[in-house]
């Protein structure tokens, strides 16, 4: 789907809702049960869920994940709906997008892995100080329109009295997955990136970082888990399987050095230098933008909707407890 494609959801909805079927849990050959993970992007900014898989602490939980890679929020959120997967590392933003379409099976967050905007402002040109006044008039590569990175994004220039829409030359019609290649082959003065693709155009001499969109923007429930309420209504035990992981992995990332850290995710990195994958851990750890906990709470959901509101994507406020289930991080 393409940008502002958020809309469409309804149709989705209503077509899923007469193919789809509600798939649980199977088990594998290993007698571990089969888990169906689909995430949205594969980056540093998440790297306490590697942990849990390349330490087996999702085995140790007796669950066999199968990790798939889907570029993009929307295209992430078809493959849940669909039943393609069975959990999903998204944006909480995406399911209050299904919950806002009326879906008879909603999208229930139960457990967060980020909890701030992970991406950075990187500058072409990153020559002295950084003032956010320097953006007006500039070419700016976004990302897609209703999606959290471009929400973070407008909701911070909007702080620093920049108007997204007319005091910078907004470039939004470019896929997720290709932004990178086209802030590299010269589109663009300034754009949004995840690490390690920061780190990596760093390296490359394209530029440098010259601000934080986690800084500025504050802590919400940023990349959450989140799978259909009628997957977690016959599959309790896998969920809370599931979450039990993802804290030990949570706390074993906070004990552990960003050297360390690399070491144990760098082979969902291969093609990474391991000193790219160190720089971009540490942006992340001095940030505090990996959750200590799985537990959404209230206040950061409450940034969330005032992020969405302010770039006018909240038809009404949805309250915590329409689609977030704590019961299992709260465990």
């Amino acid at each position: 789907m393409k940008a502002g494609s958020w809309r469409t959801f309804g149709m989705l909805l209503s077509a899923l809702a007469l193919t789809g079927l509600v798939l649980s849990g199977c088990g594998s050959k290993s007698g571990l049960i089969k888990v169906k993970l689909g995430e949205v992007a594969r980056t540093v900014f998440y790297a306490p869920q590697y942990v849990a898989l390349s330490q087996g602490m999702f085995k140790e939980e007796g669950l066999d994940v199968e990790l798939t890679t889907t570029p993009g929020g929307d295209k992430a959120m078809t493959a849940l709906l669909s039943n393609q997967s069975d959990i999903a590392l998204i944006g909480a933003e995406t399911s209050i997008y299904v919950y806002q379409q009326g879906a008879e099976d909603p999208v229930i967050n139960f457990a967060q892995l980020t909890q701030t905007d992970g991406t950075f402002l990187f500058a072409r040109d990153g020559i002295g100080t950084f003032e956010w006044d320097q953006l007006k008039g500039k070419e700016f590569l976004g990302q897609r329109k209703g999606g959290m990175p471009q929400m973070a994004g407008e909701f911070t220039l909007k702080k620093h009295n920049i108007d997204p829409q007319k005091d910078i030359k907004l470039v939004q019609n470019i896929d997720f997955a290709n932004i990178a290649s086209a802030f590299a082959s010269g589109t663009g003065q300034y754009v949004q990136l995840f690490e390690p693709q920061a780190s990596i155009f760093e390296k490359e001499g394209r530029g440098k970082v010259v601000a934080s969109f986690g800084v500025e923007s504050g802590r919400l429930p940023y990349t959450v888990y989140m799978a259909k309420q009628s997957y977690i209504s016959k599959n309790k035990d896998t969920i809370r399987k599931f979450t039990a992981a993802i804290q030990k992995a949570q706390d074993w990332t906070a004990a552990h050095s960003p050297e360390e850290i690399a070491d144990v995710i760098l082979p969902y990195f291969k093609d990474t230098d391991r000193n790219i994958v160190i720089s971009a851990v540490k942006r992340y750890k001095e940030q505090q933008t990996y959750a200590a906990d799985p537990v959404i709470d209230e206040a950061e959901w409450n940034n969330l909707l005032g992020v969405m509101t302010s770039a006018g994507e909240l038809k009404e406020k949805v309250a915590p407890d329409q689609i977030v289930d704590n019961s299992f991080s709260q465990k």
